[in-house]
């Protein structure tokens, strides 16, 4: 299964705060808010929403295609998703933007206070799917996740106009995008991954109930933080799977895209809805207890003793088949 993940390519400057943003809130400033955090720890690390979710991918076995915009600063992270499986060959390269950087701060609770400076992202807007899919021998899935807004919308209405199968993967850019633009963006998707609050702001923004927005895709995936994922499909019972047990906790950033490589790993092993979910909240945990979004490390053997654990023999054995 050909699939290729649209989606922003950054690099992500973490730091910790070991106190808690709401008690530096003042309810009645909250108009005139000046704060400065003074932070513990600064660790820079690649990120990005696309490589992110092809890391995990490659990890798996899979050589997903990662399609967006970088800069010319690119060459070693390009030799380090090479190293991990994931074909980079449709990255648009600019010369004139930095490449795009996420800085986020996380204090005790794990709450998180994050800016994006989108920078050669701009250009991923630029960025034709069809020479991808010639390449590569045509393309099963696009996933299609956060990345330039209009960029999200072209490669939403190429699918569309091609013929070509889409999941649509908005989350962060939903504050930024209007209910016009999110209902082409998810409209038709054969999959819609959000979590719970961005299930809510779609159908804030997009005048939709819940039922409506089922109508209109395939399946929606939404994750449930620490409780795993619910899978709904128009027609048919919830699918639930809960989270594996945690050893620790270090650091949430990329377990939204990490579960979303498993996931799609599942999928294009041919397993089950249920069983797919499994492998990506397995390894969702992984990158929960790890800081960085691509520093954690697949071991085939503890891996798979903690997804029978998690759910049991006969899961781990069906998936233990198409384990690397």
């Amino acid at each position: 299964m050909r699939i290729a993940v649209t989606g922003s390519i950054a690099t992500d400057h973490l730091m910790s705060f070991p106190g808690r943003f709401a008690d530096q809130l003042v309810a009645d400033q909250l108009h005139t808010v000046s704060l400065s955090f003074l932070v513990d720890t600064l660790d820079v690390r690649r990120g990005g929403v696309g490589p992110n979710i092809c890391f995990g991918m490659g990890l798996l076995g899979l050589r997903p295609i990662l399609v967006g915009a970088a800069s010319e600063d690119f060459a070693d992270y390009r030799a380090w998703l090479d190293r991990h499986g994931v074909d980079t060959a449709s990255v648009h390269i600019s010369e004139v933007q930095h490449t795009a950087r996420f800085v986020c701060t996380t204090d005790a609770d794990h709450n998180q206070i994050a800016s994006f400076y989108t920078g050669a992202m701009s250009e991923a807007r630029q960025i034709e799917l069809q020479p991808v899919a010639e390449r590569v021998g045509g393309l099963d899935l696009v996933l299609i996740s956060a990345d330039d807004p209009e960029a999200m919308v072209r490669h939403t209405e190429e699918c569309r106009s091609r013929g070509i199968a889409f999941a649509a993967d908005p989350s962060q850019q939903l504050a930024r995008m209007e209910g016009e633009d999110i209902r082409l963006l998810i409209g038709g998707a054969e999959y819609l991954f959000t979590n719970e609050y961005e299930a809510a702001l779609i159908e804030t923004k997009t005048g939709w109930t819940a039922d409506q927005i089922l109508a209109k895709v395939g399946t929606r995936v939404t994750t449930l933080g620490a409780q795993g994922v619910r899978i709904d499909r128009e027609g048919e019972e919830p699918v639930v799977v809960g989270c594996p047990e945690e050893e620790q906790k270090a650091d949430p950033t990329g377990v939204g895209d990490a579960f979303r490589a498993g996931f799609l790993s599942g999928l294009s092993w041919n397993l089950s809805l249920e069983r797919a979910a499994q492998v990506g909240c397995m390894l969702a945990t992984l990158v929960i207890e790890t800081v960085g979004t691509q520093e954690y490390e697949l071991r085939r053997g503890h891996f798979m003793e903690r997804l029978a654990k998690a759910y049991g023999h006969d899961a781990a054995g069906e998936i233990a088949a198409h384990l690397p």
